[in-house]
């Protein structure tokens, strides 16, 4: 029987077409695998990952908080939004409300139990001008996430309106679990004048009290970690106000700060290696905040920002900083009512209020870290589910 004219067409372009798909897939495998699906997220950290809990909690922030993107205050320590609002976006799910909110939270898609001012190492101590850090170290929000599981079973259980409010139970296998803490850790040596190695002898507990608590929640049936590492405190306008002579490097950045970040950041990384030693069914993705923040302090310009040290919401100075009139304060100096208030561009500054950063520049550090450059393993934030990309 005699085949069709066009057979002899056919059969090069099925072959080509799946010589093309196959090269295709192992020189790009993450499209071999597909997206992870994450239903939910929960988070675990400092002011950085704050979306409200400490705002409702214990001092509620002030306008030009939010200004940018809420165009009110949100709880959270910037302008507008923060890398974990990008996190949520990125898979489609809504801006994690805080644990500690009572009104009007969600929580069928995950929980923030971070706040501003928290450690890994519960503090007691102040700060310069009677700054406090939190009282939900990282060992309290860990307890209140053993808390939240059997109550959100109990209100499913109930039904009715909270029951939507609560997320699946499968749901706490399949989340994303995220970390950003231990720069107050750090802040509160540095601010305490501890000795160099003193501070550095530290830092191997506090990775163990960091460790202990990925385990706990590990043996709560969690298994994707994503975990920031701490940034470049040595180029924050708060540090550098308050240590005018200490040496800079080339970006006038205090090197002396920053060596102790990296320090506090490569014992960090270690820790995370072995963890997935202890853990071989956990994916735990380091990520590498540092070196996507400070990139911002090398070349400003090429992401649009001028000024990269200088606030732009605060009072005084050459970094508009000023422990005594924080962003949206004010008070009488010599009889002079004095506000620290925006400088009304945030979207060309990368530092928000002297320790936080701009949603602009959020946004750029987000669009880094997601794409898998600046983690170990090299995995994107999409495929985090997963112990590599050979996995």
């Amino acid at each position: 029987m005699e085949c069709p004219r066009n057979t002899k067409f056919h059969i090069p372009f099925v072959f080509f077409f799946m010589i093309s798909l196959v090269v295709t897939t192992i020189s790009n495998p993450v499209f071999a695998k597909g997206p992870c699906n994450f239903p939910a997220i929960f988070n675990f950290g400092a002011s950085n990952s704050d979306t409200g809990g400490y705002s409702v909690s214990m001092k509620a922030l002030k306008p030009p908080y939010g200004e940018t993107y809420f165009h009110r205050p949100a709880g959270r320590y910037s302008d507008g939004r923060i890398i974990l609002d990008f996190i949520a976006q990125n898979f489609g799910l809504p801006y994690l409300s805080p644990y500690l909110d009572s009104l009007g939270s969600n929580f069928s898609t995950g929980a923030n139990f971070g706040t501003a001012g928290s450690t890994i190492q519960p503090q007691s101590s102040y700060l310069v001008v009677g700054y406090v850090f939190s009282p939900f170290s990282l060992d309290v929000q860990y307890n209140q996430f053993i808390n939240f599981i059997p109550r959100t079973k109990f209100f499913r259980e109930q039904g009715g309106i909270f029951a939507t409010l609560m997320p699946q139970e499968e749901y706490f296998s399949k989340a994303l679990y995220t970390f950003d803490i231990g720069q107050n850790d750090l802040t509160a040596s540095l601010f305490s004048l501890r000795p160099i190695k003193q501070i550095k002898d530290s830092i191997p507990d506090t990775m163990k009290k960091f460790t202990a608590n990925v385990k706990n929640i590990y043996n709560l049936g969690g298994r994707s970690f994503w975990i920031h590492s701490t940034g470049p405190l040595g180029c924050h306008s708060s540090f550098l106000s308050y240590n005018p002579f200490g040496e800079r490097d080339e970006y006038g950045c205090i090197k002396e700060i920053n060596e102790i970040c990296k320090y506090f950041n490569l014992n960090l990384k270690e820790a995370l290696a072995q963890l997935r030693k202890d853990l071989p069914n956990a994916a735990i993705t380091y990520v590498d905040i540092y070196s996507a923040k400070y990139s911002l302090f090398q070349d400003p310009k090429k992401y649009g920002f001028e000024d990269p040290q200088v606030a732009c919401c605060g009072y005084g100075g050459k970094y508009n900083f000023n422990l005594m009139v924080e962003c949206g304060n004010t008070m009488k100096i010599n009889g002079t009512e004095i506000s620290a208030g925006s400088c009304g561009k945030a979207s060309v500054r990368v530092m928000w209020d002297g320790t936080h950063y701009t949603e602009a520049a959020n946004k750029v550090i987000f669009d880094k870290i997601s794409s898998g450059a600046f983690t170990d393993p090299p995995i994107p934030l999409n495929m985090a589910c997963l112990r590599s990309l050979d996995t």
